[in-house]
């Protein structure tokens, strides 16, 4: 046998043994081929991946005005459940305004352009000292200098009835002057301002179609 002949027997016979090796490592594939099985991690291994999820936060509109868990700030969640357009935020700057309106309309006696925004018991109430007022003859001079706090002070929601109410803590400050029949003061100053400090509840049907929150009670 020639030499040329044993070289192709020996290189025939290694490509024989590199084939089967390959086939021992990488298998056969034919035709379609199932999704290799994934291994299962050992526990408390996490699988790395190239974006990261966001959990949802606090909602900022409630807890910049109350503590987180609180159960004011489950009412206002509640609220927001009923009513997805309620604001916390925008709340209070309406309810800043309300309270000037009708803490003027009081003082000078003039409740017809704020009796919307009053429950019957509280527009009542303001009612009767008015008219306690006119019966004594005095006249109320009144201007309101500005707002010198405004914090949310509670919340409650009502699931059966969807009705929200929300108390505001406020403090004021106005020039406020009583005088007699006769012109004279009887209580103020007009060159002086006082505080004037209230805390008032407002209340409404979350998701009416009425937008206007309603004073339903006063206090200090």
């Amino acid at each position: 046998m020639s030499n040329a002949v044993i070289q192709l027997l020996v290189l025939a016979g290694i490509a024989i043994f590199l084939i089967l090796r390959l086939k021992a490592v990488l298998g056969t594939r034919e035709g379609f081929e199932k999704p290799p099985v994934a291994t299962p991690l050992p526990e408390g291994r996490a699988v790395r991946r190239d974006f990261e999820v966001i959990e949802g936060g606090p909602d900022r509109d409630i807890t910049d005005h109350v503590s987180d868990g609180s159960d004011a700030a489950r009412a206002l969640a509640a609220m927001k459940l009923a009513e997805p357009s309620f604001s916390v935020g925008e709340f209070l700057q309406g309810a800043r305004g309300a309270y000037e309106m009708i803490l003027m309309a009081f003082e000078k006696g003039e409740l017809a352009s704020v009796k919307p925004f009053l429950a019957p018991e509280v527009y009542d109430s303001f009612a009767e000292v008015i008219a306690a007022r006119e019966a004594q003859g005095l006249t109320i001079t009144a201007e309101f200098i500005g707002l010198r706090e405004l914090a949310l002070h509670g919340a409650e929601f009502d699931a059966a009835t969807d009705e929200g109410e929300i108390s505001v803590r406020f403090v004021g400050e106005l020039i406020s002057v009583a005088r007699d029949s006769n012109g004279a003061i009887v209580e103020g100053d007009p060159k002086s301002a006082r505080k004037q400090r209230d805390i008032w509840t407002f209340a409404r049907k979350m998701g009416a179609s009425d937008p206007n929150w309603q004073l339903v009670a006063t206090g200090e």
